[in-house]
């Protein structure tokens, strides 16, 4: 009798642990990243989107002509990829004119030079008059803070600090000398400098000017212009500063803030077989006004595109709602990301989770986990169904800007992570066109970006 309970507990035992491991497995994850991999690297239209969103509208600036005409693309092709509910969020956007803007040197008793160059985005004008000074080139913003009143006084003030080419990941060394575009100009503006240049934020060797955002104090009485030159062009200049030559710089811009308006988020799903709880794929739809914005950010909005495509296509019953969220802004604001934030707090939405593609459209090598270990540790679990799509860094930390907002409610985040060891060479400059993009890679980004969301879907 004691050999046939033991055996019935056994078979039982037995029978519970493969119950068990059914429901830990919960889908079979290999044969599923195959099925969304062969669908959107054979079907994909993710690339010929991208051609239609640059090509055809080109520069998509906040409070343009070509954004409105984007935004009005962006809900007919969320209709097109699947969604079942497509809707405008209005977002008030403050509008920066760039217009017409140059900068000569003249070096001791030679001729002006005219240098190639753009102003940053939100930098004050010149009024279309010629701002004129002495240029003082400083090695970095320690070395500025030395210097006293006197030194800086209607000097033109000129730091080159360039990308640190040892560093092997590219946006390490674009966060570290970035504050020398967004947030040092403010200091400089306070201590009574006439305007300051920078080097552009780029590991090229080039001559071409990257804009970019940046932004003065709210009580600052003497805003001045900020701008940025080409890599060649900063090397050059610091080299005729350091042999002790007097350089003039002549400065002319006619940049302003105009009237605030409108523009919107552009928002799709797919409601959730399951339940109302989302699942967020973003990207921002804006662009510079001097770019096409191929990679930053067409390629994460044809991404984003292209996982809502793939999962009608392969009828995937999704247990969450997908929803698609295409943001305004971005680039010189972030409005469309904290009016996003704002409202699903308003409407006690319950957001599982939101993956942004912000950094191109390269070869996909990672996903950046911005969320609590537990959650962390969940994902790193599922590594091994990534590595043969050549996707493999599950450790930086960091998340889209549109989706930062969300951050504030606890939400799980995280960002597609291409090869951006070509990215900083054109971002934000008349060169990120759409023939820097690549078909296959951009269709792998959006594969990984499906599967991610996928696998979320189905465990969360």
């Amino acid at each position: 009798m004691k050999v046939y309970l033991f055996l019935i507990l056994l078979f039982c035992s037995g029978l519970c642990l493969s119950q068990k491991k059914k429901i830990i497995r919960k889908a079979d994850f290999p044969t599923e990243f195959r099925m969304i991999s062969d669908d959107i690297l054979s079907k994909g239209k993710a690339y010929e989107q991208l051609r239609e969103l640059t090509k055809k509208i080109g520069p998509r600036f906040s409070g343009s002509s070509n954004l409105t005409k984007a935004e009005d693309w962006a809900v007919q092709k969320l209709k097109e990829s699947g969604a079942t509910q497509v809707w405008k969020q209005a977002v008030p956007v403050k509008v920066w004119n760039r217009g017409k803007e140059s900068l000569e040197i003249k070096i001791g008793n030679n001729s002006w030079k005219k240098i190639n160059m753009t102003a940053l985005g939100g930098s004050e004008g010149t009024a279309g008059q010629d701002l004129v000074g002495e240029i003082l080139l400083v090695k970095n913003i320690e070395e500025f803070n030395k210097l006293n009143f006197a030194d800086i006084k209607d000097k033109i003030i000129f730091f080159n600090v360039p990308f640190d080419q040892k560093i092997v990941n590219p946006v390490e060394t674009y966060l570290e000398v970035g504050k020398y575009r967004w947030a040092i100009p403010a200091n400089v503006s306070r201590r009574g400098a006439k305007a300051i240049i920078t080097r552009s934020l780029t590991s090229a060797f080039d001559d071409v000017p990257h804009t970019g955002s940046m932004s003065y104090d709210t009580d600052d009485n003497n805003k001045i212009p900020a701008l940025a030159i080409g890599a060649k062009s900063a090397d050059e200049l610091e080299e005729a500063l350091k042999n002790k030559q007097k350089i003039i710089a002549k400065l002319n811009t006619t940049s302003t803030f105009g009237e605030t308006k409108t523009n919107f988020n552009i928002i799709g799903e797919i409601p959730g077989n399951k339940d109302n709880n989302i699942i967020v794929v973003a990207a921002h739809l804006d662009s510079w006004d001097i770019s096409e914005g191929a990679h930053d950010n067409g390629a994460g909005v044809v991404h984003c595109l292209e996982v809502l495509r793939a999962f009608k296509n392969l009828d995937i019953q999704n247990n969450h709602t997908i929803r698609v969220v295409l943001f305004t802004n971005e680039e010189n604001g972030v409005t469309g990301g904290e009016v996003y934030a704002q409202q699903v707090k308003k409407k006690e939405e319950k957001h599982l989770f939101a993956i942004e593609s912000d950094a191109g459209g390269f070869s996909p090598r990672g996903i950046s986990l911005d969320m609590i270990p537990e959650r962390r540790r969940q994902v790193f679990e599922w590594k091994s169904y990534f590595l043969p799509y050549g996707v493999y860094d599950f450790d930086q930390t960091y998340s889209g800007q549109d989706i930062q907002p969300l951050k504030k409610l606890d939400i799980p985040l995280a960002e597609l992570v291409p090869d951006t060891q070509r990215y900083f060479d054109i971002h934000h400059t008349s060169e990120d066109t759409f023939d820097k993009v690549n078909r296959r890679e951009l269709l792998l980004g959006a594969v990984t970006m499906a599967q991610i969301v996928y696998i979320i879907d189905k465990n969360w």
